[in-house]
């Protein structure tokens, strides 16, 4: 067993949306100058020591807590808090806050971390389909409204209206568009968030929806291997290229297997692939959501919201 060791600075600012809208959020991030929604994943194994150490740089209460394994309790304004905790049973967790249910995780606290079988590093259960490689995508949904009075300190008073739909915090960029290609500002080119793979690499991508609304994940012209949800392991493993990600913290658990997608034209093999690399292309297929709002910001902005890309390269 191990000891992982964290710092996560509670902080606040505005993120500037696709449209050019400035949103409020609040996020566990890696220095007092800085603002990260979602925070770091954390990947630890069943029975290492995880210690976190809390600083609230806010004028407002904060806590931290993965359910099952640990809770903070109230982080007063300006105060440090470490807390320290064993890495229970193996999965995919939320961390979030909890204080003033839902806001504060809607507002940006927030992260993903994922926990090992022990003494394995490919599998995500004991006896589950084996991966070489692993991913998180966070999913976000973001009411300005709600975020502009939560700012101020007031409660929201209107239904929630999502307008913005992130992946890991950024939106895809289509080509053309400002931003395009920029891993900082791009879902579609962030290496935390975009797949890349041989044939045969078969890729464990946990997803998890800090946001209000329900979602419908989709590997365009490919199968995913469905293997949980909400925490629960599946009887069967289900080859699907829709999944549904349930609301508030909801959780699946899938493999991408990288294998030829079964009706793409030319098929994809290495030859394929190689050729395609020396005349400057790729073989890229789009992961979007199958609920259309999500696919745009501010209500209107095609292709500017919660999707990202998945390339196949040669061997």
């Amino acid at each position: 067993a191990e000891t992982i060791t964290k710092t996560f600075y509670i902080t606040d600012g505005y993120i500037e949306q696709a449209d050019g809208t400035n949103v409020y959020f609040r996020g566990y991030s890696s220095s007092s100058g800085s603002l990260n929604v979602p925070g770091e994943s954390i990947v630890a194994q069943e029975g290492d020591t995880i210690k976190i150490t809390l600083v609230n740089t806010l004028n407002v209460s904060t806590s931290f807590v993965i359910d099952g394994l640990v809770d903070s309790g109230r982080i007063y304004p300006g105060q440090t808090r470490t807390v320290q905790f064993t890495a229970g049973s193996y999965g995919t967790y939320l961390y979030y806050d909890k204080r003033n249910a839902p806001y504060n995780r809607l507002l940006g606290l927030h992260g993903a971390m994922a926990i090992m079988p022990s003494g394995s590093s490919d599998e995500l259960y004991p006896g589950s389909p084996d991966f070489m490689q692993q991913y998180f995508w966070v999913f976000n949904d973001i009411d300005p409204n709600w975020h502009s009075r939560l700012a101020n300190g007031q409660t929201p008073n209107t239904t929630y209206t999502p307008r913005y739909f992130t992946l890991n915090g950024l939106y895809g960029r289509p080509p053309g568009a400002p931003g395009s290609h920029d891993p900082q500002l791009d879902s579609m080119a962030d290496p935390r968030t975009k797949l890349d793979g041989h044939l045969g690499d078969r890729t464990l991508i946990r997803c998890l929806n800090a946001g209000k609304a329900q979602h419908a994940v989709h590997t365009h012209g490919n199968h995913m291997e469905w293997l949980t949800r909400n925490g629960n392991i599946l009887p069967d493993i289900w080859e699907k290229d829709i999944v549904p990600l349930d609301g508030n913290g909801g959780i699946v658990d899938v493999i991408f297997p990288f294998d030829p997608p079964p009706d793409a034209w030319p098929p994809v093999t290495n030859n394929t692939l190689a050729q395609a690399e020396s005349e400057g292309r790729h073989f890229a297929f789009p992961m979007h959501l199958h609920d259309e709002m999500t696919q745009t910001s501010g209500g209107g902005l095609y292709m500017f919201g919660a999707l990202t890309d998945i390339y196949y390269h040669s061997s």
